[in-house]
């Protein structure tokens, strides 16, 4: 048994649903060739992402859970498209989590969300919170998230240089992750991982995106129907045992 590589290019003409150009990875057992899948893990800035939705599709997003979605789902959802077989390995989710004491209750709500997206994953949903920052004035001035973004960071470039996965996608908007992207493209002349992005595609106007100036970075654009797909419904705010 050994591993062959070969090389794949994709073509100009390759739509927005299509994969990038690569290396493909066959096993060679008693003269038979197969297939591996590349192993893809997504990484999603969750606040970004929410905040993303609820700003990209308004009127999907109403009432209880406007704006959520399932990891494990997106997840799927991203593997499933690309030239070549993907096969998701993990779905790293970075959040922020509330003071216990200070906001009892959006703490248990995002705990109950979190035990929700891990059970959901079968083991392949990972969340890695952080403790939620608040200023002398809160309530008046909101809390805000610290460390996330270096989080994401810190995981998607040790990971990569690991050769943990194949395929590595960003799902954020936050500019604060182009060093990461631009590290882990400089990994590919050493046979590192593809580096892809995936945003919520605005209808009929810009829609941001990461990006690094002269490098080549595919977008998933994820339209309307494809957040529907992967919406999350559910009021996480409702204490167990209420109506």
């Amino acid at each position: 048994e050994r591993m062959v590589l070969y090389s794949n290019q994709c073509s100009p003409s390759c739509g927005p649903r299509s994969g990038l150009a690569g290396i493909i990875s066959f096993r060679v057992t008693d003269g038979l060739v197969s297939r591996m899948a590349d192993r893809l893990i997504l990484f999603i800035d969750h606040q970004n992402v929410y905040n993303a939705a609820r700003e990209a599709f308004p009127h999907a997003c109403a009432g209880p859970g406007s704006g959520q979605f399932d990891p494990f789902k997106l997840g799927c959802l991203l593997a499933s498209r690309g030239r070549r077989q993907r096969e998701l390995r993990e779905v790293r989710v970075y959040r922020g989590l509330p003071d216990s004491v200070r906001d009892t209750k959006s703490n248990r709500a995002c705990l109950r969300q979190t035990e929700a997206q891990l059970l959901a994953g079968g083991g392949k949903v990972i969340v890695v919170s952080r403790p939620v920052r608040y200023p002398s004035d809160w309530p008046k001035t909101p809390a805000r998230e610290k460390g996330i973004d270096v989080a994401l960071a810190v995981d998607f470039v040790q990971l990569a240089m690991a050769r943990q996965y194949d395929v590595g996608v960003v799902m954020s908007t936050d500019t604060d992750l182009r060093p990461a992207l631009e590290t882990v493209l400089g990994l590919r002349s050493e046979g590192g991982p593809a580096c892809e992005v995936a945003a919520w595609a605005r209808p009929g106007c810009h829609s941001p995106r990461l990006s690094i100036p002269g490098a080549k970075i595919w977008c998933h654009w994820l339209d309307e129907a494809d957040y529907l797909s992967v919406a999350d419904p559910t009021d996480y705010s409702r204490e167990p045992g209420f109506a």
